[in-house]
């Protein structure tokens, strides 16, 4: 279908339709001084006239004079903690009647969930953590279930921070595929487009206007001007560079400053490291095996039979960046980067990958 227009008092309309098809919404609220994805009851909790200053190791709140909803770059969510849960039950043991173990699979019946107000570079993501979960040798039934509940309904950036860079990256600020609706914001409103039959289907249901020369022409130079971020990456593919540098001294340098504290690795769209355990209860009659987020800042990350592989810090922040810059390229035929700069902003001592890397790899890398 061709664009259409929503005007911002119409929004609700929107909300309305989707509740009737059943879809949970989740949207992004103002909570704590942050951005993040909350269940929205009314469109009047959407950020409106709210921005984001981001710089490295800072994140801050500004109040605009408009009335736009999404006029910011991203918060420290992404779509991640939607299909790939921060604590997850992957199976219980019991003991039936007779004695026997007996292993019980989670349901994995879940709400259908619209998420509005995705961007670019989280739709990027999550087709990496598709391939990782879905399109391997085993596949991760949990991932697969959550992903299924979601209606993405994405936004094309038209404030980047600056520290965004993924234009460098191939994955932004506008949005190619991945999505079931997009919208560009205008002051008066959203230009609608479909990405599949659902999206179409919703669509074609909703009360919308056609979509004129003058508020197209103002999407296009939004999007133009969106693209110019202030940092970027030297080059898509740092693999062969990074490998031929595992002596730098810059990764000493680095780890003087890194506090190993993961949160570059919690607040990435595409990390997906984890550990397992098991939770028995005191009845001894239950356990239940569940599923944490991970980081490979820790030492238990890489701890095997009483050693720690990676003691240093150093060596655990060369592992991340190698393997996200570096490895992916073998295992998934791209970075595992999307550009989102979350790493940047939320590093309690503002390390910025981009710096790193050019340090380490150098601009003039093909």
């Amino acid at each position: 279908m061709s664009p259409r227009f929503l005007p911002h008092a119409r929004l609700a309309t929107l909300l309305e339709h989707l509740h009737e098809r059943g879809f949970m919404t989740l949207a992004p609220q103002l909570l704590d001084d942050a951005i993040l994805y909350r269940p929205l009851t009314s469109v009047d909790n959407l950020p409106h006239g709210v921005g984001v200053e981001q710089q490295p190791g800072s994140y801050r709140i500004l109040h605009r004079d408009d009335q736009r909803c999404f006029a910011w770059a991203n918060g420290p969510q992404a779509l991640k903690p939607l299909t790939f849960s921060p604590e997850e039950i992957l199976w219980q043991a019991r003991r039936d009647a007779q004695g026997a173990i007996v292993f019980d699979a989670p349901s994995t019946k879940l709400k259908a969930t619209a998420v509005l107000g995705v961007r670019s570079c989280d739709i990027a993501a999550l087709k990496l953590q598709e391939a990782h979960f879905l399109d391997g040798v085993t596949r991760d039934s949990s991932f697969a279930a959550q992903r299924d509940s979601l209606l993405i309904i994405a936004v094309n950036c038209s404030h980047p921070a600056a520290t965004c860079f993924c234009a460098s990256t191939g994955d932004g600020p506008s949005c190619s595929s991945g999505y079931d609706l997009l919208f560009d914001e205008l002051d008066e409103g959203f230009v609608i487009q479909s990405g599949s039959e659902m999206g179409a289907s919703i669509l074609a249901e909703l009360p919308l206007a056609s979509v004129t020369d003058t508020q197209l022409n103002a999407v296009e130079l939004q999007q133009r001007a969106a693209t110019l971020q202030q940092r970027h990456l030297p080059s898509r593919n740092l693999r062969d560079a990074l490998f031929a540098s595992l002596d730098h001294p810059r990764w000493q340098s680095v780890a003087e400053r890194c506090l190993a504290c993961g949160n570059c690795t919690s607040v990435c769209p595409t990390c997906f490291c984890h550990s397992e355990h098991d939770e028995p209860a005191l009845s001894g009659e239950v356990s239940t095996h569940l599923r944490h987020w991970g980081s490979c800042f820790t030492a238990d990350h890489s701890y095997i039979h009483g050693v720690v592989i990676r003691a240093s810090i150093a060596e655990r922040y060369r592992q991340w960046l190698t393997h996200k810059l570096g490895s992916w390229h073998d295992q998934y035929g791209r970075s595992g980067c999307v550009g989102c700069g979350r790493c940047i902003a939320w590093c309690p001592v503002g390390i910025d990958i981009t710096e790193e890397a050019t340090a380490i790899c150098g601009e003039g890398v093909s």
